[in-house]
């Protein structure tokens, strides 16, 4: 650390802590938002790879849903409403199973 120290103390260097290009990224802005006709991709099979070893040869255990989930999130207004969309989808398969049972039909 004082390594770093000396080097903002040095004249050559003291523009570096006034230069927004070297500030660090705020957290919100980190990830880049989606909106809800991508958020298949957090739970679709098609996009669940899982990974055994690294780039390295490493042996690994995650799946690269953890990956999307770390670069990508759900723009907020679009969380609330996935929030309410996921509420309302098992709303209707408990309504489609509540409907009349095959074997009554219109005789």
């Amino acid at each position: 650390m004082s390594s770093q120290e000396e080097i903002l103390n040095d004249g050559r260097f003291s523009r570096i802590t006034r230069d927004p290009r070297f500030w660090e990224m705020p957290e919100k802005e980190r990830k880049v938002k989606i909106d809800k006709r991508f958020r298949a991709m957090f739970h679709d099979k098609k996009f669940k790879l899982k990974y055994t070893v690294d780039k390295r040869g490493r042996p690994v255990n995650y799946t690269s849903t953890e990956n999307l989930r770390k670069f990508y999130a759900l723009s907020e207004s679009d969380s609330e409403l996935s929030e309410s969309d996921s509420k309302e989808h098992t709303e209707k398969k408990k309504k489609k199973k509540k409907a009349k049972p095959k074997g009554e039909g219109d005789s």
